[in-house]
């Protein structure tokens, strides 16, 4: 029996992936359309954020890029509305006026990404890419507190997790020292991103906890992952314990654990943060930042 079998032609089209732009400002679409406009995209516009639901009711889109100052229905009103009739689309919400209400109030209501105008083309283009490869579900954060000076969530153990919080975190401390803010970032990302690999293994069935809290002092955050722990006699793939001398030791006994390449966040953590602490068992660390 002779069958034909269709093979895919190398010249096959490939979907272009759907965005749709929301803002009332002209410029701000001119700019985005520049900033991201590619042969693999489709690229819409709507004014106001009733134009936008009515799209976004009648087609689908892989990302939804919102203003929140918008006649009509602002972004946040948005941003409710499109997760309840379309939970599975990624939202990121811009505005030149951020404030830490509007910070909480997207991660609660599950936006993809936040981010402050004016923006450069690397940080709007690094978001854009992370909200169209993710593969997020609406339940891999739960929000437990969503207050500005408290936020409490449980996380799935998923790498872009990690990557997709830290810009909301990088925003809520937009007000301290360019400098700091980006040391006390790198800091969070890495205690975070070890608990979700370490802790978790990678394993979306396991959950991490983290609490922010910021007080007229000091900035804190506190993450507990559900690993058995660790001691740090026992850490020969860091660089903490690398001997004098020998600043890349770890390097290689990562390479031959099949780890990938790394181990200088306990490092890089105590030289951007006050103070680190950790649990007696080690599935427990707390940063402190405190502010001058």
């Amino acid at each position: 029996m002779q069958h034909n079998v269709r093979m895919a032609s190398p010249d096959a089209v490939v979907a272009k992936k759907r965005i749709l732009i929301v803002d009332d400002d002209d410029a701000t679409h001119a700019l985005l359309n520049a900033m991201l406009r590619s042969a693999d995209r489709d690229i819409e516009s709507a004014f106001n954020g009733q134009e936008a639901l009515s799209k976004v009711l009648a087609h689908s889109y892989d990302l939804v890029l919102t203003d929140i100052n918008m006649p009509l229905l602002d972004g946040l009103a948005l941003l409710i509305k499109i997760r309840a009739a379309r939970p599975e689309m990624m939202v990121v919400v811009m505005t030149a006026e951020s404030t830490p209400e509007r910070v909480v109030a997207s991660i609660r209501e599950q936006a993809h990404g936040y981010v402050t105008k004016p923006f450069s083309r690397e940080t709007i283009a690094n978001i854009v890419d992370s909200a169209l490869s993710a593969s997020i579900a609406p339940d891999d954060v739960e929000v437990i507190s969503a207050r500005p000076g408290w936020i409490s969530l449980r996380l799935r153990c998923k790498l872009g997790v990690a990557d997709r919080l830290t810009q909301f975190f990088l925003e809520l401390v937009a007000d301290i020292d360019p400098e700091e803010r980006e040391g006390v970032s790198t800091a969070f990302r890495e205690l975070l991103t070890n608990a979700i690999e370490h802790g978790g293994h990678s394993d979306p069935r396991q959950w991490v906890s983290l609490t922010y809290m910021r007080g007229a002092r000091s900035i804190m955050y506190y993450i507990r992952d559900p690993g058995e722990g660790f001691s740090f006699e026992n850490l020969p793939h860091a660089a903490v314990s690398n001997r004098p001398g020998t600043p890349f030791e770890h390097s290689e006994i990562r390479d031959k654990l099949g780890m990938r390449p790394g181990g200088f966040g306990i490092l890089m953590t105590r030289n951007f943060a006050d103070e680190v602490l950790y649990s007696q068992k080690g599935n427990e660390v707390m940063l402190i930042k405190y502010l001058s």
